[in-house]
């Protein structure tokens, strides 16, 4: 089992870089119907887009089918309510860590500071107008369950996934049909993430080279220093963060984690979706890392709604970034409601590509910087938001060893194997 999990880590890593390769070539060749409409738009599009429409295909099922089946599989109420809390407070505590880890890199290396406006693509931003938390909490409510499992509204899903657990769990032997009928639609689910899975190397590979054929790399040169602080940031969190948790509560090794993680970190990495990589998490935590499936299929689906560390990072040095170009002076009062409002923000944040630029908005206007700052980032955020939803998984499978470990429901032995 471990030697074929490591053969497909390999082929999507090698798929990953043949793309990346690709699309650099691509990208320096001159527009016309070979560049454009058979490879960018034909063989690319439609390898990416195969494999990306069949993860997506499986999300909303996996999301329900798990939390009904994590929530009822925990059965006592209390156990439940101690997981639920535990699972958020993790969230939030690393959430708002993130962001100030990104407002102190933001307030030492400067990276708006000296940037010529000339010579960046400005793109007007689409600007959702800003949602009042209120709002944000009693629409999590769902009027009608079906119409949010067919919009994707992933926060009304989860809510009401959680209620039917809880009313199975009560229920107790009465919904024994009902949770039996639960357990095998999600052994059906899983099965079918290993079919689509198959084919992860070639969609990794349409993914990471159409983007890189449309962006290159000329765009990246005058925002090249907001790019690496971001990655900087992103490592940083990944390294010492969550490492340290993982020591700390787990004694597992970081190395032999992220080694195992690594091939949901590349799906993530491509698809630039925590939603999407919510079947590939949860087959790697219960199957090499060991957690038990009524932990991970509680914690993980939850957490690729409400965890964003890595959007957080990239909102944080965003202000920063926004406020220096535009001449801005960020005071200590600022940056407190920078914290709180990412930390808030990233509850209500779809876990789906590009979603992070436009909650930055709301991030914006809490300190009352220049909305028009977001379009100088929309033109490279791709290449932003494909790391940052990297370290938004991590953060939901670390949660989950802690968790499991936590409630006894790690299995030390295949973790640390």
């Amino acid at each position: 089992m471990s030697k074929k999990k490591m053969s497909l880590t390999s082929k999507v890593l090698i798929g990953l870089l043949l793309g990346l390769i690709a699309g650099i070539i691509v990208y320096s060749l001159p527009s016309g119907i070979l560049k454009d409409t058979i490879l960018i738009n034909g063989i690319f599009q439609l390898l990416g887009q195969i494999f990306l429409r069949g993860i997506m295909m499986l999300v909303v099922p996996l999301v329900f089918i798990s939390l009904v089946n994590g929530t009822a599989s925990i059965g006592d109420i209390k156990k439940l309510g101690r997981v639920g809390v535990k699972t958020i407070g993790f969230y939030l505590t690393t959430t708002a860590i993130a962001v100030m880890l990104a407002l102190i890199l933001g307030y030492f290396i400067k990276p708006g500071v000296g940037v010529d406006l000339s010579a960046i693509e400005v793109v007007e931003p689409t600007i959702n107008p800003r949602i009042p938390i209120v709002q944000i909490l009693y629409e999590m409510v769902p009027t009608n369950p079906i119409a949010a499992m067919a919009g994707g509204n992933m926060l009304q899903i989860i809510v009401f996934a959680i209620l039917t657990g809880i009313g199975i769990s009560i229920l107790g032997p009465k919904a024994d049909f009902i949770q039996k009928l639960f357990v095998g639609l999600n052994d059906l689910i899983m099965k079918l993430v290993e079919i689509v899975m198959i084919f992860a190397p070639v969609g990794v590979f349409g993914l990471v080279a159409r983007t890189f054929a449309t962006v290159g790399y000329t765009l990246m040169v005058p925002l090249m220093k907001y790019i690496l602080l971001v990655y900087v940031g992103l490592i940083i969190h990944a390294v010492f963060v969550y490492g340290g948790l993982l020591k700390g509560f787990t004694n597992l090794s970081p190395l032999k984690f992220y080694k195992k993680f690594l091939p949901a970190m590349s799906v993530a990495f491509s698809t630039a979706s925590s939603n999407a990589t919510v079947p590939v998490s949860l087959e790697i935590v219960e199957k090499e890392l060991g957690a038990s499936k009524n932990i991970a299929s509680f914690t993980i689906p939850l957490g690729a709604t409400v965890n964003m560390d890595g959007t957080a990072i990239m909102q944080g040095i965003s202000v920063f970034f926004i406020a220096q170009v535009y001449g801005y002076e960020m005071t200590f009062g600022m940056m407190l409601t920078v914290i709180l409002t990412a930390t808030l923000a990233s509850i209500g944040t779809a876990g789906v590509p590009g979603a992070g630029i436009i909650m930055l908005s709301m991030v914006l206007q809490s300190v009352g910087l220049p909305l028009e700052g977001i379009g100088l980032l929309m033109g490279i955020d791709r290449i932003v938001d494909m790391g940052r939803t990297a370290i938004n998984i991590t953060g939901d499978a670390v949660c989950t060893t802690v968790i499991a470990k936590q409630e006894g429901e790690l299995d030390l032995e295949l973790a640390q194997s």
